[in-house]
């Protein structure tokens, strides 16, 4: 069973709130977190049997590394750019901007990136980040909230079995690698941070 203490985040072991005003500090890792989003919402990687992007991976390591409040933070600010029309979402001007991308197909699975990154924040401040095999486990749930709130957004435009076989099934391999490269990536910085220390 994981601690339930709260621990002190990957960030917060690099950059601490004690060394410039928290306000400044919190804006300023949350503009990055954004614009980590949209570089990765912008990267198509060839994959079978879909490219992919770069975008729930992106999600998974900013909530682990960040906390559920900052990374939950960092989520809602991308998404605020989005819907405001700022060409931050995947495939982006080309198939529309703002609110009416928003509530396109692809919605659920926004909504699904921020609840991901706050629970996969939570369960990292517990110390799940500490632990491979608990990481891996973390992240794993992330996907599955975010694949979850996708497919039940996508079921109510297109039906229950299209929102399966186009919003879910082309991703399985997919998810396997993003939850294994962000847990190695997360755990890989906590290695680097406790040898700097």
């Amino acid at each position: 069973m994981r601690a339930t203490v709260t621990r002190t985040t990957l960030v917060e072991t690099f950059w601490p709130a004690q060394a410039a005003p928290a306000i400044m500090r919190g804006v300023l890792l949350a503009v990055i977190g954004s614009m980590v989003l949209t570089l990765s919402a912008k990267v198509n990687v060839p994959f079978y049997p879909v490219p992919l992007s770069m975008q729930t991976f992106a999600v998974l390591v900013i909530g682990a590394a960040y906390g559920w409040k900052l990374g939950l933070a960092t989520v809602l600010l991308y998404l605020g750019e989005g819907a405001v029309g700022l060409p931050v979402f995947a495939n982006t001007p080309e198939r529309g901007i703002g609110l009416a991308y928003m509530f396109g197909p692809t919605g659920g699975y926004l909504i699904g990136f921020a609840v991901a990154a706050a629970l996969i924040g939570w369960l990292c401040e517990r110390g799940w980040d500490r632990s491979f095999a608990w990481l891996l486990a973390a992240m794993f749930l992330g996907h599955i909230v975010i694949l979850a709130y996708g497919m039940t957004w996508l079921s109510s435009q297109i039906g229950i079995e299209k929102a399966w076989a186009f919003g879910i099934a082309p991703f399985y391999l997919a998810t396997i690698l993003k939850t294994l490269l962000g847990a190695a990536f997360i755990k890989g910085a906590w290695s680097f941070a406790e040898r700097r220390g």
